[in-house]
C-alpha cells in the first residue's frame, strides 16, 4: 500500500522513470542489523571496528544529531580576515595577533606558505602571510619576514600573485587598479541567454565576483598603516604589470587577448559611460547578492563570498549597525577555530550534511544496528534540511524540480548533486519509525527527480549546476582561481550511479548508462580516474568503482580491471595507500604520497568494489588496523580534499575517522560472510 502511494507522488507527465521497487530498497534490508555467526573475523578487526564506532558516536553532536568535524586550509584565509579587519577600522583587535600567530606558525623552512600542508610555498599565499605580519605589527628586519621576501623574490615577485591577492592589495593603494583585472557590475545587465551572464560562471564564482564588483565599481581607497606597506616588495617604481605579462602564453588572435582587449577597453570607459548605468548595475547586483542571503550562511555559505559581501556592503554605505551588515559578521565569526589565547583561523565553509551522511554509512555499514538512536537522530537532522526552494540552478535547469541538500547548516539557493546523493545513501541505512520512513521517501522522491533532470547533456553530473561548460570563460583575466565553470566530473557522476544502482536502476537504463559511457571517457590511460573534490587519482577511482559496482556492471571487464591494477600498483610498502595535491600540478606523481588513512580506505573499498580480495586488500586493512590509535582513531597530516584544483584544498578532519571506519565494516562484512566479493553479485538492496 505505502509503495503505491509513494509511487504516485510522481506526476504521470514525468519523462523520468524509476524502478518499481524503489521505495523499498530506500529502507534498510532485513539482514542490514546483523551479521552472520559463521567465519566471524579475527577479534583484533571488530575490536577496531567497534573502537572506531565509539570515537565517531561520542563526536555527534547529542541534541540534534548532526556530524561537522573542522574543516580546515591554507593560510590564505587568515590573512585575508586580518585584511578585513583593517578594513572595517578593526585593525587593532586582539584576533588580529592570534591570526598572525597562526600564519607564523604554518612558514615552511625556506620562508614561504603553502596552500597545502607539505606543499612547496605559493606565490600568492606567501605574499597574503608576508603582508598580513606586517599588518599584525610585525616588522620586516624580522628573521621570519627577511625568509618571507627571499621566498617572494625567488618565486618571481609581488606581480606574480593572483587577481584576489591584488584586488585587495588595490584596496589599500598597495597596487595600481591598472593592474588588476576589471569586475565590472555592468555583467549584470547580461540578460540569462546571452552567451556570457553571470550564471555561465560556476556558482562559487558568482558568490566571489558579484560582491567584488561592487567593490570594484566603487574602487575605495583605505588607509594603509605606514607599517604595512609593500613598498619593499616591488623592485621598481611601477605598482603594476600590464596583465598580459601575467597571463598564461597566447598567441595574438586568442580567447585570451580577446578577453585583455576588452578588459583595457573596459578600463578606460572606467567612469565615463553613463551614470544611471552604473546605478542600474550596482542596484542589480546588490539586490541579487540580499536576495540570496536569505535562509543561507552567508553568500554561497563560503567565506570568499562572505567577506566580499562585507566589502560590498560597506561600499553601498552600510553602516557599521546595520542588521544586514552585522549578520554577515556575526556568520564570518562563526567560521572561527580558536585553540584559546594564542591562535586563531578560520574555516572556509562548515560541512555538516556531508559529514553526517558519511558518518551514518560508516557506522551502519559497520554493523551499529540500523535503529540506532544516534542513526534515527541524525537521519531525522538529515530530512529536516531538505531545500524545497528553487535556486540559481534552476536558470540552467528550468524544467526541474526543487529537491536535495546542501554542504552546508543553510544554503538554500546552491543545492548540490554530491551532498545529495550522498545523503539519500545515508538515508536508505537507518530504521525509521513510519512517519519518519514516509518523510524519507519524499524528500527521496524530490531528490531523485532533482538528480535526474540535473543530468549534463554528456551523461554526466557536474557540482552545482547543469551544463555549465563554457570553457572560453576560463580565459577571462580574472578566472585564475581555476574554477570559473563548472563541468561534469567523474567522481560526483559516479556517486549519482551509486545511489540509483542502489535503489534498482541498472546499467541498462537509459540514465544509468549514459553515465556508464561518461565514466569510461573519463577514465585515464592508466586505468584511474580523476578525482574533482578530493585528492585526487585514488579517491575518483574508489568513487568510479563502487558507482559501477552499483549498477551492475561487469567487474571483470578490461578497463575496470586496469583499474584495479592501477590501484595495486600505487600500494605502498607498509599497505597504504596515499597521494598529495601534486598531483593536480604534475599528474605523474599520482598515486605517490605517504599513507595516509583515508585514501588507503577508498583504495580498500575501492578494490572491494570490484570483486577483489587478495592480499592487497589484506595488507591495506592491516594498515588501517596497526595506525589506529587507543582511542579509535587515526592521524592524518595531508590534506585530501580538493575546492579548486591547483589553488585551494581542504582538510577534512573527519575523513581519517569516518573512511577508514567504512573500509573495515566492509570488509567485515565480507569476511563474516565467509564468502569472496569475486562471487558476489551486485544486489539492488547491497548497502550503500
Amino acid at each position: 500500500m505505502l509503495k503505491n502511494i509513494v509511487n504516485s507522488w510522481l506526476p504521470p507527465t514525468s519523462p523520468l522513470t524509476k524502478p518499481k521497487d524503489w521505495t523499498t530498497n530506500l529502507r534498510p534490508g532485513k539482514s542490514a542489523n546483523h551479521v552472520p555467526s559463521s567465519s566471524r573475523p579475527s577479534s583484533a578487526l571488530t575490536a577496531a571496528i567497534t573502537k572506531a564506532q565509539e570515537a565517531l558516536l561520542g563526536c555527534q553532536i547529542p541534541r540534534e544529531g548532526y556530524w561537522c568535524g573542522p574543516l580546515k586550509a591554507d593560510t590564505t584565509i587568515s590573512s585575508d580576515t586580518i585584511m578585513l579587519l583593517h578594513f572595517l577600522g578593526r585593525g587593532h583587535s586582539v584576533k588580529v595577533r592570534k591570526l598572525a600567530n597562526h600564519i607564523l606558525k604554518e612558514q615552511l623552512p625556506d620562508g614561504g606558505w603553502p596552500i597545502y600542508r607539505d606543499g612547496p610555498a605559493d606565490i600568492s599565499a606567501t605574499v597574503k602571510a608576508y603582508w598580513a605580519l606586517k599588518f599584525a605589527g610585525h616588522k620586516p628586519e624580522e628573521p621570519a619576514l627577511e625568509r618571507a621576501r627571499l621566498r617572494i623574490n625567488a618565486l618571481g615577485g609581488v606581480h606574480k600573485v593572483n587577481t584576489y591577492a591584488k584586488f585587495y592589495m588595490a584596496l589599500f593603494g598597495q597596487y595600481d587598479w591598472l593592474g588588476v583585472p576589471t569586475i565590472p557590475p555592468e555583467i549584470m545587465l547580461f540578460p540569462k541567454w546571452f552567451y556570457f551572464n553571470v550564471y555561465a560562471m560556476s556558482s562559487w564564482t558568482r558568490a566571489i565576483v558579484i560582491p567584488l564588483s561592487i567593490v570594484w565599481a566603487f574602487q575605495p581607497l583605505i588607509s594603509c598603516p605606514p607599517h604595512a606597506t609593500l613598498d619593499e616588495l616591488f623592485p621598481d617604481d611601477r605598482r603594476h604589470v600590464p596583465l598580459k605579462e601575467v597571463m598564461p602564453p597566447h598567441g595574438p588572435f586568442s580567447w585570451t587577448s580577446y578577453f585583455l582587449l576588452w578588459d583595457n577597453g573596459l578600463k578606460a570607459i572606467e567612469g565615463r559611460a553613463g551614470h544611471w548605468l552604473r546605478v542600474w548595475s550596482l542596484r542589480l547586483a546588490e539586490d541579487w547578492i540580499l536576495r540570496r542571503l536569505a535562509e543561507s550562511d552567508g553568500l554561497g555559505a563560503i567565506y570568499p563570498g562572505i567577506i566580499n559581501t562585507i566589502m560590498a556592503m560597506k561600499c553601498l554605505g552600510y553602516s557599521d549597525s546595520d542588521p544586514r551588515l552585522l549578520s554577515q559578521i556575526r556568520i564570518l565569526e562563526q567560521l572561527e577555530l580558536s585553540d584559546g589565547d594564542h591562535h586563531l583561523e578560520y574555516q572556509p565553509c562548515v560541512s555538516p550534511v556531508w559529514d553526517t551522511a558519511i558518518s551514518i554509512i560508516a557506522l551502519a555499514e559497520s554493523g551499529l544496528p540500523r535503529n540506532h538512536p544516534a542513526l534515527v537522530a541524525s537521519a531525522r537532522w538529515l530530512i529536516s534540511k531538505e531545500i524545497k526552494a528553487e535556486g540559481d540552478w534552476k536558470v540552467g535547469n528550468p524544467r526541474g524540480l526543487p529537491g536535495g541538500w546542501a554542504f552546508e547548516f543553510n544554503n538554500s539557493h546552491y543545492p548540490d548533486i554530491d551532498d545529495t546523493a550522498m545523503v539519500m545513501l545515508a538515508l536508505r541505512h537507518v530504521d525509521l519509525p513510519e512517519d519518519d520512513a514516509l518523510a524519507r521517501e519524499k524528500a527521496c522522491l524530490r531528490g531523485l527527480n532533482w538528480l535526474l533532470s540535473m543530468r549534463s547533456s554528456a551523461g554526466g553530473w557536474a557540482a552545482f549546476d547543469k551544463d555549465n561548460t563554457k570553457a572560453i570563460l576560463t580565459k577571462i583575466p580574472f578566472a585564475d582561481h581555476n574554477a570559473m565553470i563548472d563541468p561534469p566530473s567523474a567522481d560526483v557522476t559516479a556517486r549519482v550511479l551509486e545511489f540509483l544502482g542502489y535503489v534498482g536502476y541498472d546499467a541498462s537504463h537509459p540514465v544509468a548508462a549514459s553515465a556508464v559511457r561518461f565514466l569510461r571517457r573519463e577514465q585515464e590511460e592508466d586505468g584511474s580516474w580523476f578525482g574533482r573534490w578530493g585528492v585526487n587519482y585514488i579517491y575518483g577511482t574508489w568513487q568510479a568503482l563502487r558507482g559501477l559496482a552499483a549498477v551492475g556492471e561487469d567487474m571483470s571487464a578490461p578497463y575496470v580491471q586496469k583499474a584495479v591494477a592501477w590501484l595495486k600498483s600505487v600500494q605502498r610498502e607498509d599497505g597504504g595507500w596515499g597521494e598529495t595535491c601534486a598531483t593536480y600540478e604534475d599528474p605523474s606523481h599520482k598515486g605517490r604520497g605517504p599513507s595516509t588513512p583515508s585514501q588507503t580506505a577508498w583504495a580498500v573499498m575501492a578494490l572491494l568494489a570490484a570483486g577483489v580480495r587478495d592480499d592487497s586488500v589484506e595488507r591495506g586493512v592491516r594498515h588501517l588496523l596497526e595506525t589506529q590509535k587507543a582511542d579509535g582513531t587515526w592521524d592524518e597530516a595531508g590534506f585530501t580534499g580538493t575546492g579548486f584544483p591547483k589553488v585551494f584544498y581542504l582538510e577534512y578532519t573527519m575523513y581519517r575517522h569516518y573512511f577508514p571506519l567504512h573500509a573495515l565494516g566492509l570488509y567485515h562484512k565480507t569476511a563474516a560472510a565467509g564468502r569472496s566479493p569475486q562471487t558476489a553479485k551486485p544486489k539492488v538492496e547491497a548497502p550503500a
